[in-house]
Order: structure tokens, then C-alpha cells, then sequence
């Protein structure tokens, strides 16, 4: 029996598990099958302060720090939540071990939109990514498409240009409205990056005769472009679908604290609203922690 189930690694959730460790609760974290979360896939983090290195190095620090408090970590995923708070909760994993506690904690955050054309499937793996860190390498001296606009495809983007020969970033809008000024000005200054505004992607499929596995992109615009790999940077969606149908979502699937039952609490990118960003994953980790705390104190 635990006092505090936390779901997921990432800063929230590492959060979490640091407040309700140091505050002697009994206290486990359910970390998914990487830890970290997408911190894990920034390379270098710039934009949480007082941290120069990548967002493995944060999530390894911040593992560490929780574990010198007591926290337990797991690497399995939730795949329902059972009970309530006037009995306990019930968490079943992947592993199908179940868990048992007097509060949860979710902080599953969010994954990449999945590109629904024809081709994306088919081609996930051998072409098409969404994780730039992880894949980048392969596309060593290629040549790259990035789909998207916001503050994660110019930070693919910059990233790959420092790997790949060419990347092109496919954008359905005009401009980069959405992206930070710094990224946009450094998107500006490459060389080997190049931007098509007002254009989305409509069909993948690979290239006839081709040995090295190039693919024809054909644009809604009519256009056709031969690239080695496209990175996909649209968007995310609340990893909530393991919770259970009464429980109410955003249409991002994501969860409003105020809707969420007695004894269960939420954090980082999962809460409905919220900027995604570290520095806001980890403000609510402590927050959701302090307040199961609080919790478990008035019914002790």
C-alpha cells in the first residue's frame, strides 16, 4: 500500500514524487516506458533556468533527487485506475502487476499527433519520425522535411540542420505566428533550411527505384518533393486513454483538476489549459503534490 501513486517521469511527475517523498509519504512513481517523458527528446534545454545540459540529463537529476528521498520508480505503464478515496485506488499496469494507494497523481503528459495521410503509416520507422533526437542521426548528410510551425518543429529543424544536407520545413500557414522569436531568427540565418509557407502535406510514398529508400512527398498544392525522411512536429494529445470514460476530457484529451474525483490529482502537460513547458509541468508537479499531501493529512 502506498500514500501517493504518480503516473508518468516526466517533470511532473519527478516533481512529485521529490514533495511527496520529502514530506514521508509512501511513495511510488509509474514511469511509462521512458524516462522523462518528452523532456527526454530535448537535446539542449535553454529555457529552464538554472539548466545548460539536455533533458535526459534534467530527468536523470531529477530521478536521483527523488530516489534520495525514498521514492520508488518503475518503468511500466498505467492501463486503468479502480476504486476511490474512501477505500483505495488500484492502478493495473502493462506488466500486470496492480498497485494500491490512498492517492494518484496523474502526470502521463502528452504525445506527437500522429500525421493521418495516406503513406504515414506505412512508412513510420522507415522514413517518417516524430522524435528528431532519437532518429536524427540517420539522416546524416540527407535530406529532411519537418512538418509543423510551432516552438517543436523549429527546434527540429535547427537540430537536423546541424545533421542532415537540406530540411525543409512545411508549414500550412503563412508565417511562424506560434514560435518564439529566437527560433524563428535562427530558422532565418541557416543556410540549409528552407520554408513552405501555405502548404501541407497530402500523400507519402516511396520512391520508385530508389535504393538508398527515398520518398515522393506530394504537397496540397499539387507539388511533389523527393526527401529521405519527414520529421512530424503537429501537435500533441494527452496520454488519457487508459482512464476511464466517466472521467471528463478537453478535446485534447487532457483533465481540469476540478473535474477530477476525490483523491486524484493531475500534473504537467495532461492538465487542461496549461502552457506545455518544463518549467510549468514542474510548478503544477508540486502543486498536485502538495495538495495530495494535504489530502491524506485531513483523512489520516
Amino acid at each position: 500500500m502506498y500514500d501517493i501513486i504518480i503516473l508518468g517521469s516526466g517533470p511532473a511527475g519527478l516533481t512529485a514524487a521529490l514533495y511527496a517523498a520529502r514530506a514521508n509519504k509512501k511513495t511510488i512513481v509509474l514511469g511509462g516506458n521512458r524516462l522523462g517523458g518528452q523532456m527526454a527528446g530535448i537535446a539542449v534545454l535553454e529555457n529552464y533556468p538554472g539548466w545548460a545540459g539536455s533533458g535526459t540529463e534534467l530527468a536523470e537529476f531529477m530521478k536521483n533527487q527523488c530516489e534520495t528521498f525514498g521514492a520508488e520508480i518503475e518503468f511500466v505503464s498505467a492501463t486503468s485506475i479502480s476504486g476511490d478515496a474512501s477505500n483505495q485506488f488500484t492502478v493495473t499496469c502493462d506488466n500486470n502487476k496492480t498497485y494500491t494507494g490512498k492517492a494518484v497523481i496523474i502526470a502521463t503528459g502528452a504525445s506527437p499527433r500522429k500525421l493521418e495521410i495516406a503513406g504515414a503509416r506505412e512508412f513510420m520507422g522507415r522514413g517518417v519520425s516524430y522524435c528528431a533526437t532519437c532518429d536524427g542521426f540517420f539522416f546524416s548528410d540527407k535530406n529532411v522535411i519537418v512538418l509543423g510551425g510551432g516552438n517543436s518543429a523549429l527546434n527540429d529543424a535547427l537540430y537536423l540542420a546541424d545533421l542532415a544536407k537540406s530540411v525543409k520545413i512545411v508549414y500550412r500557414k503563412g508565417a511562424f505566428t506560434r514560435a518564439e522569436a529566437v527560433l524563428r531568427e535562427r530558422v532565418a540565418e541557416r543556410t540549409n533550411i528552407e520554408c513552405l509557407f501555405n502548404t501541407d502535406l497530402a500523400k507519402i510514398e516511396s520512391k520508385p527505384d530508389s535504393d538508398d529508400g527515398e520518398l515522393i512527398v506530394t504537397t496540397t498544392n499539387g507539388d511533389q518533393i523527393v526527401t529521405d525522411g519527414i520529421f512530424v512536429a503537429i501537435g500533441h494529445e494527452a496520454n488519457t486513454d487508459y482512464l476511464s470514460e466517466d472521467i471528463t476530457r478537453d478535446a485534447m484529451g487532457r483533465l481540469a483538476p476540478d473535474a477530477l474525483p476525490d483523491g486524484i490529482f493531475v500534473a504537467g502537460d495532461v492538465y487542461s489549459g496549461l502552457k506545455m513547458q518544463i518549467a510549468t509541468a514542474v510548478g503544477t508537479g508540486c502543486s498536485a503534490a502538495m495538495d495530495a499531501i494535504a489530502f491524506l493529512n485531513k483523512n489520516a
